[in-house]
């Protein structure tokens, strides 16, 4: 056997090589470059998760442009800060379109944002695929296109799946506390919440409401502590998270199981007080997401340049995963339209499925949103895996209790 594995592997290697020397060389992109422009929140309270989609857009550019870039010419990326505000954020929008004459836009991180550069894009006819959008009911504009597969009903869907998961533990929660921050998208999914587990039959104990930005989540700790749930829904958005669960931690309270809705995965999973929390996801660099080469390359190259970068957490997860799934979809409307046209890469996207590393997605539901691919993750020993569903686990993962 040992032989036998050694001359095929001899073969296999010349075999490529004299394939190698037939094939024609790939050449190399050329001419005007293809300008392909957005901002990104790189500072502000935002941007703590914007340079995870910085990083995903620069690897993505960079392996194109290895190949033949777009229609056989270099792509570059005219990126700007919005410093998260979503004022500013339209403001460069109009001057990357009218002023930068960018050919293309992707659209910036965080739902106001979005929906700034959406009315630009709107007014100008360009289209605009965009990553973290988190109320679909805002989507109104007919050439934009979520590459975040959250579903046109996240409000219920999530909430519903999060619960699917609880369900399956021994002793699953029948009480509640929902703390959220009013962070838009985080706001909507919360209420959203509200409503699905009253309708699951789960007691409401506690419904309380911070101001994004808030520091101080003393009394929000107190008052967490003295309801006594079974089960805390989180609203939380980037480290606000972490602050809720260090105010816990100084009156000696730890939560029998908790979710956070959009965490800072890196910082979260690294928290002791975290254990065993739980939070939505949609990709995470295990198997079987990482069965797919494409979704394997990019975690390993991801990975070098989040560490370079200094990231708390240099794994892909959601955020790392959306950023470069829009690129997969702008990609495939360029490539399969033949050209830059705007509406004729609508058309193509409302008439055709995508593949991307989280999943196929598709844009034919209300306002252009598919299918709701979220999962559930859980912190074990000290790192982020999906428990749910059993299809995207990480192999021999389950859902833990307290």
């Amino acid at each position: 056997m040992k032989t036998v594995k050694r001359i095929t592997g001899a073969w296999t290697a010349a075999a490529l090589l004299a394939l190698a020397a037939l094939a024609p060389a790939q050449a190399a992109p050329s001419g005007a470059p293809i300008r392909i422009g957005s901002t990104l929140s790189l500072t502000g309270p935002l941007s703590g998760t914007a340079i995870i989609h910085k990083i995903a857009g620069e690897i993505y550019v960079e392996q194109l442009n290895k190949k033949d870039g777009l229609l056989g010419r270099p792509v570059e990326w005219v990126v700007k800060d919005d410093q998260s505000k979503p004022d500013l954020a339209r403001t460069l929008y109009e001057q990357l379109i009218t002023v930068d004459k960018v050919d293309l836009v992707i659209g910036p991180y965080a739902t106001p944002n979005i929906v700034s550069a959406m009315g630009v894009a709107q007014r100008y006819g360009k289209m605009l695929v965009h990553h973290t959008m988190g109320i679909p009911s805002l989507a109104k504009y007919d050439m934009q296109f979520p590459a975040w597969s959250v579903g046109p009903n996240p409000e219920t869907t999530v909430p519903n799946t999060v619960l699917d998961a609880l369900a399956t533990l021994s002793k699953p929660p029948k009480t509640v506390a929902i703390v959220t921050s009013k962070f838009p998208s985080v706001f909507l999914m919360s209420k959203g919440a509200q409503d699905v587990m009253k309708k699951r039959g789960l007691a409401e104990v506690l419904f309380l409401e911070w101001e994004f930005g808030n520091r101080d989540y003393g009394a929000i700790a107190n008052r967490v502590k003295d309801a006594k749930p079974d089960f805390v829904w989180v609203g939380a958005i980037g480290l606000e998270g972490n602050q809720l669960l260090d105010a816990m931690k100084k009156i000696d309270y730890t939560p029998p199981l908790h979710f956070y809705m959009y965490p800072a995965p890196g910082p979260l999973a690294k928290l002791p007080e975290a254990k065993n929390a739980l939070a939505a996801s949609i990709f995470e660099q295990h198997a079987p997401f990482t069965n797919n080469p494409i979704a394997a390359e990019f975690v390993k190259i991801y990975n070098d340049r989040a560490t370079k970068a200094g990231l708390a957490d240099n794994a892909v997860e959601t955020q790392a995963a959306a950023s470069y799934s829009t690129w997969q979809v702008l990609e495939a409307a360029v490539k399969a339209t033949k050209g830059l046209n705007d509406k004729a890469m609508s058309d193509w996207l409302k008439k055709n499925q995508v593949d991307t590393i989280q999943g196929k997605l598709r844009f034919d539901k209300t306002n252009n949103y598919g299918d709701d691919l979220m999962r559930v993750k859980q912190v074990q020993n000290g790192q982020w895996v999906t428990v749910w569903p059993k299809e995207w686990a990480a192999p021999g993962a389950k859902i833990l209790g307290q």
